[in-house]
């Protein structure tokens, strides 16, 4: 079996073939998607394994030399420290490391997901590129009439149907009104863009039961569904909770040495940081929402302040996103009224038909009643949450773990007989 690294680039790739303990340059391959094919049919084998880094393009070098070999691997270059820090550095030389690190198995492997999940990747990057260019044309528009003292809009949406007429009135120099103008039209042709794009994976989450699921929990909509959905790919492949948060970066670095005691400091804000992001907002939004997520919101922040306790409630997110995707289990204090209305929220914007004049179960939301019980529901267990830890006093590690008080150590025993 030959082991073949490829160091990829813009146009060109430089291959080395490892065996029987010898590198062996193949030379430079173009990185045309003909003229790569063609050297996989005339150099390749199905023997052949082919390690390449994670680039831009890399995707598409899987795609045309999977079906020529018998493995393509991704290496992840922030961890291959061999090439990063080099002190001689040539495409050869880290073609033929890649190759030396995955013969010796200590090559950093990054995870290749499947035409469906990479699919949705790209839309979720879509769309947060058409977000930041609607947040930065809006802050434009609003950079000019600062700059000419135009007062603050009294309305609530600036580019709004009021609030564009209220734009229109104001006095502006000819150039900066017609550069607003510009701005306003930029800016409808990006909504109209968000829109499509929306859409398509509005369309995926109501096919993907994963998505549904993951809506049950609290603060979490279709857009931080679908980004965590299409982060994890397959939850199979993390093996605990702790697994998965690490991924994501929401676990805290640790540095110890010797018999010196373990210091640790702030989330590693590894891997995917967009998803991360996401779980981020949703934890703010989960604060504010009855539960037990909002009385673990405010024990942290009590304690840490409110943004560590937002990091603290996303971490917590990603480790029930786990528990629910590999039980295949709902949320436990799901809001039946609240989860309907978002289904139904999530079918209008995936373009199907509004039934006026028919009820579905999305309706019992707006009956103030049966909103009222579910909400009752779940601040009886945020109640129930406050009291099981309000005797949760930490006073320093000992063996390990942090002291608590006698009272709450009865409480948590007797939570336990309970069940």
């Amino acid at each position: 079996m030959r082991i073949i690294g490829m160091d990829i680039h813009r146009v060109f790739a430089e291959a080395v073939a490892w065996m029987d303990g010898k590198a062996v340059r193949l030379g430079r391959v173009d990185m045309r998607r003909d003229r790569l094919e063609e050297f996989a049919r005339a150099s390749l084998t199905h023997d052949d394994h082919v390690v390449v880094e994670a680039t831009g393009n890399a995707a598409a070098v899987v795609e045309v030399l999977a079906p020529h070999v018998g493995r393509v691997v991704i290496a992840n270059p922030k961890q291959v420290r061999l090439i990063a820090h080099a002190r001689i550095k040539t495409d050869a030389i880290d073609a033929a490391v890649l190759a030396k690190l995955y013969a010796s198995g200590f090559l950093p492997e990054v995870w290749v997901p499947d035409e469906r999940t990479g699919a949705l990747r790209r839309q979720v990057s879509r769309r947060e590129q058409l977000v930041r260019q609607r947040t930065r044309i809006k802050n434009i528009v609003q950079s000019i009439l600062h700059a000419h003292l135009v007062p603050p809009c009294p309305h609530a949406d600036l580019f709004g149907h009021s609030g564009r007429a209220w734009l229109a009135r104001q006095t502006l120099p000819e150039d900066e009104r017609q550069a607003v103008e510009r701005h306003v039209r930029t800016l409808d042709r990006l909504l109209e863009d968000l829109r499509v794009v929306e859409r398509d994976i509005a369309e995926h989450a109501l096919e993907d039961g994963a998505v549904r699921r993951l809506m049950t929990i609290p603060g979490i909509d279709m857009i931080v569904a679908v980004g965590l959905a299409a982060a994890i790919g397959d939850v199979g492949r993390f093996p605990s909770a702790e697994k998965l948060v690490a991924y994501l970066g929401l676990n805290p670095s640790v540095r110890q040495s010797g018999e010196g005691p373990a210091r640790h400091g702030r989330i590693t804000k590894q891997g995917r940081g967009h998803a991360r992001g996401l779980l981020v907002e949703a934890a703010w939004a989960a604060a504010r929402a009855p539960g037990p997520l909002k009385a673990f919101f405010g024990r942290v922040a009590s304690r840490r302040g409110q943004h560590v306790a937002a990091v603290a409630t996303a971490r917590k997110l990603a480790v029930l996103a786990w528990r629910l995707l590999t039980r295949g289990e709902d949320y436990a204090w799901l809001r039946p009224a609240l989860q309907a209305r978002k289904l139904r929220s999530l079918e209008l914007r995936a373009g199907r038909p509004r039934l006026h004049g028919l009820r579905g179960a999305a309706f019992d939301y707006n009956i103030k009643g049966i909103r009222q019980r579910e909400r009752q529901a779940a601040e009886a267990a945020e109640t129930a949450y406050r009291k099981l830890t309000e005797g949760w006093a930490q006073s320093g590690p000992r063996k390990g773990r942090a002291r608590t008080s006698a009272a709450g150590e009865e409480r948590r025993s007797e939570a336990a007989r309970r069940g």
